[in-house]
């Protein structure tokens, strides 16, 4: 029994969507004339094209949010331990949600479980909604016989991650929004306001002062190549984009930040807290050190951090303590170095990499909060000295004026 969805319409008139299961497109038809709807169109959920891999709807080929997959974790994780089997609890999930697609995905992924496949080869057709550290803690679920625990491990996780980002977020917002207000405040001055000005001075006839002088030729730059301002800029922007995806610049470019100032406190310590939070969870979770930090390693950010990872990940392999390993990789706090000996010591190395995650993300967020901060107030004197220029520039002509009249 596959998983379709449809389009259709209702008596009234009305479009409906939803998701059904059947064994063909024939009987999803017949079910939804039953129901006195018009099927328009309908499409399987999720089609697998054998020895060619997965071909999903491009509806799939979006991830998930985070919160969104937070909410299903925990209500599969509260479902199966309520003992449940996997395609029933599936379907209730499913059946709660209220966004579309994520429904027709949950029901797509019952679909391949009730084909007799496991839950974590069933997530597996679908990449970009559930990555590996996913797929291999469920796997390792399915393996303990404690999946219900294991996911529910996987849903803490997945909130803090989600609470943890949208405090950074919320953190750097604030100073985007003022700065993105200060530069349109300048520019309309210099468009709108200035030129006006600009007219009473040129019908005195007068010798105007270097400031105004200076701010006047501005104003007839900023109306006359603004726009070739706007072109260069965007030209800037889509060249560094385009930079950044060469693999080469790109490892050059992260090598490069791990040492500039300020940057790199920030580099490290948000790539250590997510491979320690990452590293912690598959762990606790049953999944063997070697293939945790081959999983771990992939989240971090930095490529030149995570090409450094993939060489302590051979050295662990090799019979190496994963305190040594971290070392040799570099650009990791000595804080959590020596918090990751000293789990590997009591055998306490899932406990100690959470502590670690968790302090490294406040760091983190301290961080932020104290950049923000400061950026603030920097941003009202900026913004106040350019008004407080532009000001100045119109006033003293006609300041000397009133002198002249005098």
């Amino acid at each position: 029994m596959a998983a379709y969805e449809y389009t259709a319409i209702d008596a009234s008139g009305k479009r409906q969507r939803g998701v059904l299961e059947a064994d063909s497109l024939r009987q999803i038809r017949q079910l939804l004339r039953d129901r006195g709807l018009v099927p328009l169109a309908v499409d399987q959920a999720a089609e697998r094209n054998r020895g060619l891999g997965t071909k999903q709807p491009r509806i799939f080929r979006r991830s998930m949010s985070t919160l969104d997959q937070a909410l299903f974790t925990r209500q599969l994780a509260t479902l199966i331990a309520a003992s449940l089997p996997i395609e029933e609890a599936l379907r209730a999930t499913a059946q709660q949600t209220e966004k579309r697609h994520v429904s027709a995905l949950v029901m797509a992924i019952r679909s391949r479980v009730l084909e007799g496949h496991s839950l974590a080869s069933s997530l597996a057709d679908f990449p970009s909604a559930f990555s590996d550290l996913y797929r291999a803690t469920v796997t390792s679920g399915e393996q303990s016989g404690h999946l219900d625990l294991v996911l529910t491990n996987l849903a803490d996780y997945t909130e803090r991650r989600h609470e943890s980002r949208q405090n950074v977020e919320m953190a750097l917002y604030y100073p985007i929004v003022l700065f993105v207000l200060a530069v349109l405040i300048v520019g309309g001055l210099l468009v709108y306001v200035v030129p006006d000005i600009v007219r009473v001075f040129e019908n005195t006839g007068q010798k105007l002062p270097w400031l105004s002088a200076a701010l006047i030729g501005l104003s007839s730059f900023v109306r006359s190549y603004g726009w070739l301002l706007l072109l260069l800029g965007a030209g800037a922007v889509f060249a560094a984009r385009w930079a950044l995806r060469q693999p080469e610049l790109r490892l050059a470019w992260d090598r490069r930040r791990l040492t500039l100032p300020l940057v790199s406190r920030l580099e490290k310590t948000g790539n250590a807290a997510r491979y320690a939070s990452t590293l912690s969870i598959l762990t606790r979770s049953g999944v063997p050190l070697v293939d945790a930090m081959n999983i771990a390693g992939n989240v971090v950010s930095n490529r030149w951090m995570r090409q450094r990872l993939v060489e302590a990940t051979q050295r662990v392999s090799e019979g190496g303590s994963l305190r040594s390993a971290l070392e040799s990789a570099g650009h990791f706090p000595p804080m959590m170095l020596h918090m990751v000996a000293s789990g590997e010591a009591s055998g306490e190395l899932d406990a100690m990499l959470a502590k670690v995650a968790e302090y490294q993300q406040k760091d983190l967020e301290r961080m932020v909060a104290t950049i923000t901060t400061m950026f603030e107030p920097m941003m009202l004197v900026l913004m106040g000295g350019l008004v407080l220029l532009i000001v100045l520039a119109i006033l003293l002509p006609i300041l000397s004026m009133n002198q002249l009249v005098v």
